[in-house]
C-alpha cells in the first residue's frame, strides 16, 4: 500500500506504467539533491558486445535486420523490449508477461530459424530500467528449442556474462549483439 508521498507521485501519472512510475519517483529523489547514476555505470565488462559473442547466428542477414526493426518498433510504442521472429514472421512479441512467458509462447511454433531480440527504447532511462539477459533467459529459451539471440550492444546487461556464455556454448544457442 503507498504512503501519503507515493499516492501523490501516483495521482499526478496520466499514465501508469513502469517507465512513468519509476520516472517520477527518480525525480523525487533527484528533487533531495541525491543523483542517480546509469545502472551500467560500473559493469561495462557485463554488457552485449557487437558481433558473434557465442557462435554464427545462421540466420540470414534479412530476417535478422527484421527483427531488429520489429523489437526497436515494440519499445518505441512502449508495449515491451523484445521479440521472435523466424524468416520474415513474428512469432511473439514481449509485452506485460515478460520475456520468459513471450519464449515459450514463440517456442510453440516451428522454432528453426528464430531469433529472440532484446532491444532498449528510444529513450530508455537506464537509471532504473536496464533489459537484461541472464541465465534464466537462456534457460528458457533453451527449453523453448529456441537457439539464437540478438542483444542489443552496450545496452543490454548480460548477467553473469561468463556463466551464460558457456552455458550458451555448451548448449549451441548463437548470442550476438548488434
Amino acid at each position: 500500500m503507498p504512503d501519503l508521498k507515493a499516492a501523490a507521485i501516483l495521482f499526478r501519472l496520466k499514465r501508469r506504467n513502469a517507465e512513468t512510475i519509476f520516472g517520477a519517483i527518480a525525480e523525487e529523489i533527484e528533487s533531495l539533491s541525491v543523483t542517480l547514476l546509469d545502472a551500467r555505470a560500473f559493469i561495462d565488462n557485463q554488457l552485449a558486445t557487437a558481433g558473434a559473442m557465442t557462435g554464427k547466428l545462421g540466420i540470414d542477414d534479412e530476417y535478422v535486420q527484421h527483427g531488429i526493426h520489429i523489437a526497436r518498433e515494440i519499445a518505441r510504442l512502449d508495449i515491451g523490449q523484445g521479440c521472435v521472429v523466424r524468416k520474415g514472421t513474428v512469432l511473439a512479441v514481449e509485452a506485460f508477461e515478460g520475456t520468459d512467458d513471450m519464449l515459450r509462447r514463440a517456442g510453440t511454433f516451428k522454432t528453426d530459424e528464430t531469433l529472440f531480440v532484446k532491444t532498449v527504447k528510444a529513450k530508455q532511462d537506464f537509471r532504473f530500467d536496464v533489459p537484461v539477459f541472464g541465465l534464466r533467459t537462456l534457460e528458457t529459451m533453451n527449453a523453448a528449442g529456441l537457439r539464437a539471440a540478438a542483444l542489443e550492444t552496450g545496452k543490454v546487461i548480460v548477467l553473469e556474462k561468463p556463466a551464460v556464455l558457456a552455458q550458451a556454448k555448451a548448449w549451441g544457442i548463437a548470442l550476438h549483439g548488434f
